[in-house]
């Protein structure tokens, strides 16, 4: 059973490292290949739309960029504990565990934008971007922006005109601009909380509290 346990934590693993490498591979690709707001046609419905977002997933902005990136740090690291410790408490299930992977790589991805990016690249505003450029990055460590570019504008409709506020404005679903963490956090957060919500709930119980923390207690 140990054995089993021990390729669980290996698959969970080496599942987050796929998701984050296939999540830098588009954003470098975007990055160094498309202006900033540059579109690529795909179908009607699905385009490549270079955007960053100096917040949180979909464009939601909280607070200071710092703050913001240093509550991602905290967070994250909090979540990859717990994965750690949920894998070596007993076998799971491949599809929760692949759903922790999910979410857990997704959160990594957008950190790695917000701490690195800002050094790495060069501005994208009318140019391509350079990595590593001589003159530097467009920011600081920690200041970095998100890298988006999914965008997928199914159908475009009008608010009915008794609607409040936004009465006879055009409405288009689905217009946020998203990456493939963004998605590997929804998808992975999805299956938690509507196909595994006991499984959770029980492995968080399983959590154990870091040594340094009980010794101080």
């Amino acid at each position: 059973m140990r054995n089993k346990r021990h390729w669980q934590g290996r698959y969970t693993a080496l599942l987050v490292l796929l998701l984050l490498l296939i999540d830098q591979v588009i954003k470098v690709a975007v990055k160094t290949h498309m202006m900033l707001q540059e579109e690529i046609y795909i179908t009607d419905w699905f385009r490549i739309y270079f955007i960053e977002n100096p917040g949180m997933a979909y464009g939601i902005t909280i607070g200071s960029k710092l703050l913001l990136t240093l509550l991602r740090i905290i967070a994250i690291s909090i979540a990859a504990y717990a994965v750690v410790q949920i894998s070596k408490a007993q076998r799971w299930s491949m599809g929760f565990m692949a759903s922790l992977a999910a979410v857990l790589a997704g959160g990594l991805g957008n950190i790695l934008d917000s701490i690195f990016y800002g050094v790495i690249f060069g501005d994208s505003h009318g140019q391509v971007a350079s990595l590593f450029p001589p003159e530097g990055g467009y920011t600081s460590w920690f200041y970095g922006k998100v890298v988006d570019m999914f965008y997928f504008p199914l159908f475009t409709t009008t608010y009915p005109e008794w609607f409040p506020i936004v009465g006879g404005e055009e409405f288009t679903f689905f217009s946020a601009i998203f990456n493939f963490a963004d998605a590997c956090i929804c998808v992975g957060g999805f299956f938690l909380i509507v196909c595994y919500p006991r499984t959770l709930f029980k492995a968080m119980g399983m959590v154990k509290k870091p040594h340094w923390l009980t010794r101080r207690q």
